[in-house]
């Protein structure tokens, strides 16, 4: 079958063997797959992913590595031990891990079982989960990358009257503007230096849309955090006389240095930083800005198989509008070219490999 494989930190298209499915595994045929940040990550930090992983991200780098974990597929067959419970041609969407010998395999991040990038792929029977009547293919393949935004949500514990702040505005701060709206969370004020970015935040649902480049999100953030949920400015501190804000959550989704010592310089006290974004980097803060402010940082990764089922149920139901963030699609044979074209966050947000 055809794939582009991730061979000597180079992607390539190659024909590679189909796969054949163990047991509790079902053969699928990928009808469409995202190209994640994490996977352009990859490509030029594999050593380090593989160093900081746990067993089941481990990949042997002298091996071909067929990246894709966001993929919405058509049963083709069953392996043994499997239940049946769906059938051929049924579409399917699944957490990308299988299950082989006891231990997890990530399908994507394996040189065991390939990834979306190609024809095929082998499952884990227990997690697939239909795609409901009506929801279409290329939707339906934004699941995985809209439960991340969802699970930073959930694992922020974000409540009503807080004021959140997503820096970047790529597919995770996207995915976050959208949880975030969806749970009825606002004003979200958003900051991107991309003018691309910046549009598909408003069209999304970002309240307040920021060009760092021209203004401080950190100041947009406080204008509206100064009012209560009805407009009006909350009184001053009766101490110092100060400005008094609604509680801050600011959801880092760039993974890039510098940007989380920014955002504790930026915030005000008592904020909780969630960091989304995934940088390969060592990175630099400086803890007394923390301390001085007492700000809580979380790090947070993936989502768990209820908030990934309860994200394909929102999409099917129209509770998130993905759609725009679809800017492309493309065959096997240009997954290359399309690595290149996501660098450039002018031309594209998600692009989607229809095999």
């Amino acid at each position: 079958m055809r794939a582009a494989v991730m061979r000597n930190r180079e992607l390539v298209v190659d024909h590679i063997d189909a796969p054949v499915p163990s047991a509790g595994e079902v053969l699928v045929k990928t009808l469409a797959c995202g190209i994640c940040g994490s996977d352009l990550h990859a490509l030029k930090h594999a050593h380090t992913m593989n160093e900081m992983s746990d067993s089941a991200f481990k990949m042997d780098l002298s091996r071909d590595i067929v990246m894709g974990h966001e993929f919405c597929a058509e049963v083709l067959d069953f392996g043994p031990g499997t239940s049946k419970a769906l059938k051929a041609g049924d579409r399917v969407c699944s957490v990308p891990i299988t299950v082989r010998g006891g231990g997890s395999l990530s399908v994507g991040y394996s040189d065991l079982v390939p990834g979306g990038y190609s024809e095929q792929m082998v499952l884990f029977e227990p997690l697939l989960l239909k795609v409901p009547n009506g929801l279409s293919t290329d939707l339906a393949a934004l699941t995985e990358p809209m439960a991340v935004g969802y699970h930073a949500v959930m694992k922020a514990g974000v409540q009503p009257g807080e004021v959140p702040l997503v820096i970047g505005c790529g597919p995770v701060g996207l995915a976050v503007i959208l949880a975030l709206k969806t749970l009825g969370i606002g004003p979200v004020v958003a900051a991107d230096f991309s003018p691309a970015r910046r549009k598909l935040a408003e069209t999304v649902g970002a309240d307040v849309v920021v060009d760092p480049a021209k203004s401080s999100p950190y100041e947009a953030w406080e204008h509206l955090a100064s009012k209560d949920e009805n407009g009006a400015d909350i009184p001053p501190n009766p101490l110092t006389g100060g400005l008094t804000f609604r509680n801050g959550v600011y959801f880092e989704c760039v993974g890039v240095p510098g940007v989380i010592d920014a955002m504790m310089k930026g915030a005000k006290r008592g904020c909780r930083i969630v960091v989304v974004g995934v940088c390969m980097e060592q990175d630099h803060i400086l803890p007394l800005t923390g301390i001085g402010k007492e700000l809580a940082m979380q790090f947070v990764l993936g989502y768990t198989p209820e908030e990934f089922a309860a994200t394909l149920h929102n999409i099917a139901e129209g509770k998130l509008s993905v759609e725009p963030l679809i800017t492309g699609r493309v065959g096997i044979e240009d997954v290359p070219q399309a690595f290149h074209d996501l660098a450039d966050p002018e031309k594209h947000a998600k692009i989607l490999v229809i095999p």
